[in-house]
């Protein structure tokens, strides 16, 4: 009786987990699809291009949306094991609400390591693809920025010129061996310049040993300064921003090939941070499924299932925000950032702590 109760219990559920991940998916490939057609609108391709690129993007946005897909399912599957007496006979046989919610709680906890194990690595290359693809339609973008093993490559429209940049990988707030390239309208090239080193720690980079090749009357004027500086759009820190692109990178690369990730230009903070978050993901889907039983189980009476989805949604709402806030004081450094990462579990789980102890008594 015990193995048909738990396969009962461990079915349900992730039926449940499956429907409400797959009904999000499927407005995620709505939501995301409107995007992918905007940025195409200009270039001449079939439908099939955004389609694909939504569905290889969307995957990568529902573990980020998991700990709220498994409170979502924790608190339908509950609340349906209630309504429809199914929790009073659970308790007939020996199933207290600890035991229930350890069950749903444990199996939380797996399907989270699960994820980070099997299921990120191919989501994280799902998005390397996503961004490879995307990447090769980006000709007609006035702006874009791109890192392979030729360098670093900049791309954009500033002051009616339009401009390429290329260089070696930032080294700190500089670019090493910089060529930068100016064209006018009519892509005619009209100067270029060489630089030994560029600060971009700001907007203004400051180029030094620079050897500036410009067009005059026809003629290439050759000009040699210690030090210019040019104006750009972008710096270092929105430049490392553009490729410290978490979904590409999966929990697996992170705990093996982390070394290896800094040497090719990805910031360490950034990837600790990354590694962090991702060690947090099976914790808070357990905590999310400890809140869901907390707010259902504290009775056998039948409710409405309207007044839970609204508080529900609305907890879902303080604990995203609960994350994004305490995230934000570890990155001002204000506090540590494996704390501001962790301090939102902790706190969790002595409000859940508390929680399940009264709901066992029930």
């Amino acid at each position: 009786m015990n193995n048909i109760i738990f396969n009962y219990l461990l079915k349900n559920f992730l039926k449940t987990f499956l429907i409400v991940a797959l009904v999000i998916y499927c407005f995620g490939i709505i939501l995301s699809l409107f995007e992918e057609i905007d940025f195409f609108k200009n270039i001449d391709i079939n439908f099939f291009i955004p389609l694909m690129l939504t569905s290889l993007l969307v995957p990568s946005l529902i573990i980020k949306l998991l700990p709220f897909i498994i409170f979502i399912s924790s608190m339908w599957f509950m609340l349906k094991i209630r309504n429809n007496k199914d929790l009073l006979a659970l308790k007939v046989y020996g199933y207290s609400n600890i035991k229930i919610f350890l069950i749903l709680g444990i199996v939380s906890f797996i399907l989270g390591w699960l994820t980070l194990i099997f299921i990120n690595p191919m989501t994280s290359s799902m998005a390397k693809y996503y961004e490879k693809t995307k990447s090769q339609y980006a000709r007609d973008i006035d702006h874009l920025v791109t890192f392979n093993k030729n360098g670093l490559w900049i791309k954009e429209n500033y002051k009616n010129k339009e401009r390429i940049i290329t260089a070696v990988k930032p080294d700190g707030f500089n670019l090493n061996k910089v060529t930068i390239f100016h064209f006018n309208k009519k892509y005619n090239l009209i100067e270029k310049i060489y630089a030994l080193n560029a600060n971009i720690k700001t907007n203004n980079w400051i180029l030094t040993d620079v050897t500036i090749h410009r067009l005059e009357d026809g003629f290439y004027k050759n000009e040699k300064l210690d030090n210019y500086e040019i104006e750009s759009i972008y710096n270092y820190e929105k430049i490392t921003t553009l490729f410290n692109n978490a979904d590409t990178m999966s929990f697996i690369s992170l705990v093996f090939d982390k070394k290896q990730l800094i040497n090719n230009g990805y910031n360490k903070i950034f990837l600790n941070q990354s590694l962090q978050t991702m060690l947090s993901l099976p914790f808070f889907l357990f905590l999310m499924t400890s809140i869901a039983s907390i707010l259902t189980m504290h009775t056998l009476k039948k409710s409405d299932n309207i007044k839970f989805i609204i508080l529900g949604l609305l907890l879902s709402v303080m604990i995203y925000y609960l994350k994004d806030f305490s995230l934000a004081l570890g990155q001002t450094g204000k506090i540590s950032l494996n704390l501001s990462i962790w301090a939102p579990v902790v706190a969790l789980s002595l409000f859940t702590f508390i929680g399940v102890l009264q709901i066992n008594e029930k």
